[in-house]
């Protein structure tokens, strides 16, 4: 199968992270998303509660409920030490050796790729999905993802998909403001956030 993964702490999901996972199984042909909330991510300066993960969790999984290529992927999130993208996709490698994986990620991601934690070690893995806007300049791009594929023998293609002004930090400061958050993350998830009174 040539399975995409969407992954991030998503905290919470939100319509853009949905939206890449629909425009990228449409567009390459993919027969699953899977969505990998982060459980201990290295970028965090301190480990969170179960509580917390628990929530992030379920929000995805309600969000994503009735999608049947939608799937929820604990992998990351069961890790008790810190989860790194090259870790990650050489474990699912390993796991699944007869799937093809297509790692999603945003425009600002793939052009700071080179700073990540042995970011070479992610490029045999998985052929890279790079989203970007119908806006954004695509000279740049596609000068970024030659030198990528000349330097590092990376596999990557441009993802074609309405990256909206979204940021989980901003839903965050809406939800914690007792502000509505609808319509920027499914109904199911704002009922959940209200429903938990979570970030207040």
């Amino acid at each position: 199968m040539k399975i995409g993964i969407m992954g991030g702490t998503f905290d919470p999901i939100h319509i853009g992270h949905l939206l890449l996972g629909e425009f990228a199984y449409e567009d390459f042909g993919l027969h699953e998303i899977w969505f990998l909330p982060n459980g201990n991510p290295p970028h965090k300066q301190q480990d969170e509660d179960q509580d917390a993960l628990s929530h992030r969790v379920e929000m995805i999984r309600r969000a994503i409920k009735g999608v049947p290529y939608f799937k929820l992927c604990l992998h990351e999130a069961k890790a008790t030490e810190h989860s790194y993208t090259y870790k990650t996709m050489r474990e699912l490698n390993a796991l699944y050796p007869e799937d093809d994986f297509y790692f999603i990620l945003g425009a600002d991601s793939l052009f700071s790729i080179e700073e990540w934690k042995y970011f070479r070690e992610i490029f045999p893995t998985c052929t890279i999905l790079a989203a970007m806007r119908d806006d954004k300049d695509v000279t740049d791009m596609r000068e970024k993802i030659l030198g990528l594929e000349q330097k590092y023998w990376a596999k990557i293609r441009i993802l074609q998909a309405p990256l909206l002004e979204i940021s989980s930090t901003t839903l965050r400061k809406r939800a914690a403001m007792g502000r509505s958050i609808y319509y920027m993350v499914p109904d199911a998830v704002a009922e959940y956030i209200k429903k938990y009174d979570l970030y207040r």
